[in-house]
């Protein structure tokens, strides 16, 4: 499989902390590719700079051949590279349709005086906009509960509808920073199995960060390690589980208890 992404060296300091020092790897198309790595191992900040919400110190990322680092984040998220928030970034006063609606205006063709005018650009949007969200709602298995606020929504559907909000913006590459963050064991598995479906049904490439073990051991094609900043692996998840140096920064233990 070919590169679809690539990161190239890539360092970010912060005063005299570096976060993130001089980490490559390549994800190619198709892939599930998780990140791992203890808390404060500069996961998150790798995110922010692969989708260029952080400028690089030095190094760089590259999207189907072409530099993307240090662009405007939503240059970033037009040409196909869309991240995902741990924060679960919703807009929780409207409802699950309304939330998928409204993330498609990356991809209006209208501007913002046409909608304010109600031009035949902007009509057609709107309606090509509900089509699309109706089409991912019922992918997510959200279509049931369209009308519900956001806010009242339980945490498997809140994800849930921030990975819809995700796919909204028709991206190339998902970014998902903790999926399967505070989920219990079936809606973990309902998730891991949401996420593949979007990888193998709709042809977009995952990559991931995550804590949680089981669900990374299960879902990912390859895994990259991080510690202090650091890549200190990068391999299958059988490598990655039966590596030393990944053993002692941060697995532990090689036991079924951490899903290894």
């Amino acid at each position: 499989m070919s590169a679809l992404l690539q990161v190239r060296g890539v360092t970010k300091k912060f005063g005299g902390l570096t976060a993130v020092n001089d980490v490559s790897f390549d994800v190619a198309e198709n892939e599930i590719l998780s990140v791992i790595g203890p808390n404060g191992a500069g996961k998150s900040t790798l995110f922010k700079l692969i989708s260029s919400f952080l400028r690089t110190t030095s190094g760089e990322v590259l999207f189907q051949g072409k530099r993307i680092s240090d662009l405007k984040p939503h240059v970033v998220a037009r040409r196909g590279v869309v991240r995902t928030f741990q924060e679960t970034t919703i807009f929780k006063s409207m409802t699950v349709r309304e939330s998928v609606i409204v993330a498609q205006h990356l991809r209006a063709k209208a501007s913002l005086a046409g909608y304010f005018l109600g031009t035949a650009t902007a009509r057609a949007d709107i309606e090509a906009f509900g089509r699309y969200a109706d089409e991912l709602l019922e992918f997510m298995g959200l279509d049931g509960i369209a009308n519900e606020l956001a806010s009242n929504l339980p945490q498997g559907h809140l994800r849930a509808l921030g990975i819809a909000i995700g796919l909204a913006t028709d991206p190339k590459v998902l970014l998902l920073d903790e999926p399967f963050a505070g989920m219990n064991p079936e809606e973990t598995m309902r998730t891991v199995n949401l996420v593949r479906s979007v990888r193998d049904a709709r042809g977009v490439t995952i990559l991931l960060v995550e804590h949680d073990m089981p669900a990374v051991m299960n879902i990912s094609d390859r895994i990259v390690v991080l510690n202090f900043g650091e890549k200190i692996a990068e391999g299958t998840p059988s490598e990655i589980q039966n590596n030393e140096k990944v053993i002692e920064a941060y697995l532990g233990s090689a036991d079924d208890e951490v899903g290894i």
